[in-house]
């Protein structure tokens, strides 16, 4: 799954959500020491700390196991937001308390869990069939001595999802093939598409796109090389993708293509729903979102095409802490659940894309449709997506911190009006303080 998460617009679910934090929290002052696992007249209790959607409880996979293991009781607890979940999961490995056996790890938040965390996790490199993920994946969340602290559940291959009928009435192609191509092998083929969107589209309602923070990670995660280098060092304000990707988010912003609804955050849900935007920069794993949030009503309207570069936007792994009484159970648990049975499962649940080779590689992947995406062959779509990807692709300690960053740096000048170079510069100087 990606960072990017829904917060909730209500102030009530707000208040709700404020609750949920301080529970998660209250669990790192020390109060409690232990996971909540354990073993207790023959019957075994594994915890587990998930975010988001990442489809273990929800598909009820984890019913499954233990309808299979009559002796394993699963408890789950799943943070709706991935922010909070993991500036609570900081928290409990710093008190040493308040951790679950099993621990659900996003992608942007690997090489700090890696360079600071190491000895928290159990090594997974024994014991365990790795041989079946994409190398590049695994690679993610391997120290230096060959410690596997993860195993692998999705990937983010990358696509553009939009809305057949909008692109009708403002005179554009709506055949999937035939709209890949606009914008063909260049970022700045798509917003120029964006221009001519604007200039034919008869409703000012609709814009082209949600927002540009999305075009701006689409076009670093692009990339080998995004906020760091190999050696680890910050590389952001020299980086030519970075500032290609800002320079083009800018323009993108102030030319009035986008509908200024940042992804999973206030406002995004209902422009799913209304029409309020044609395009979308999508992850493999937000198609269920849109299916969701969009309705039924939207059913055969929305349609996936070929994004102009490849890209991996987001991902994540489970890993077992060394804090769990029951680590041998956790590592069975945790490679049942990443297997490639059950991400092919996953995937057709879910859109959740397989970080498995021998799950990319069945037919039940590569052959897969989506009925609400108007038949898209999304298996083919991302598949080729995914295999595009660069086999390696450099972590940083803060990337999650530097995008977030820099999506409010984005979002200032498309919602502020700020100039380009001043918002620049504001986006600097606060990267500077969270990185120290």
């Amino acid at each position: 799954m990606g960072i990017h998460r829904r917060t909730l617009s209500s102030r009530l679910a707000a208040m709700v959500a404020a609750l949920a934090t301080l529970t998660l929290v209250a669990g790192c002052s020390g109060s409690s020491s232990g996971t909540g696992g354990g073993t207790k007249d023959g019957k075994t209790t594994i915890t587990m700390g998930l975010f988001g959607v990442m489809g273990f409880k929800e598909t009820g996979l984890l019913e499954k196991y233990m309808q299979e293991h009559p002796n394993i009781k699963i408890k789950a607890d799943v943070a709706g937001d991935e922010q909070t979940y993991y500036t609570a999961l900081q928290t409990h490995l710093a008190a040493g308390s308040g951790l679950k056996d099993i621990q659900g790890i996003e992608v942007g938040r690997a090489k700090e869990i890696v360079e600071t965390q190491a000895d928290k996790f159990v090594d997974l490199s024994h014991g365990a069939d790795i041989d079946h993920f994409l190398p590049w994946k695994e690679g993610q969340i391997t120290t230096k001595d060959g410690k596997v602290l993860g195993l692998g559940t999705d990937i983010g291959p990358l696509a553009v999802c939009y809305r057949k009928d909008l692109f009708k009435a403002a005179g554009l192609p709506t055949d999937r093939d035939e709209v890949g191509r606009l914008w063909a092998g260049d970022w700045k083929k798509f917003v120029d598409v964006g221009d001519d969107f604007k200039a034919h589209n008869k409703n000012p309602k609709v814009a082209y796109v949600d927002s540009a923070t999305a075009l701006f990670n689409a076009m670093i995660y692009g990339d080998p090389e995004q906020f760091y280098n190999a050696k680890g060092d910050l590389i952001y304000k020299t980086s030519p993708t970075v500032k290609a990707a800002w320079k083009l988010a800018a323009r993108t912003a102030t030319s009035g293509l986008t509908a200024k609804l940042r992804q999973y955050q206030p406002g995004w849900d209902p422009g799913l729903a209304n029409g309020t935007f044609a395009a979308t920069t999508c992850p493999a794993w937000m198609l269920a979102h849109i299916t969701e949030k969009a309705g039924p009503q939207n059913k055969g309207k929305w349609d996936v095409a070929k994004a102009p570069k490849t890209a991996n936007w987001g991902g994540s792994f489970l890993g077992v802490t060394e804090a769990s009484p029951v680590k041998e159970e956790a590592k069975k648990l945790v490679a049942w659940l990443t297997a490639p049975e059950q991400q092919q499962f996953l995937f057709k649940k879910l859109g959740n894309f397989p970080s498995s080779q021998t799950a990319l590689d069945s037919p039940e992947v590569k052959n897969a449709t989506s009925d609400y995406f108007a038949g898209a062959p999304i298996g083919k779509i991302f598949s080729a997506a995914a295999e595009a990807i660069p086999d390696h692709q450099v972590l940083g300690r803060k990337d999650g911190t530097i995008k977030d960053i820099f999506s409010q740096g984005i979002q200032q000048i498309e919602s502020q009006h700020t100039d380009p170079d001043k918002a620049w510069d504001n986006t600097d100087e606060r990267i500077q303080k969270a990185v120290g």
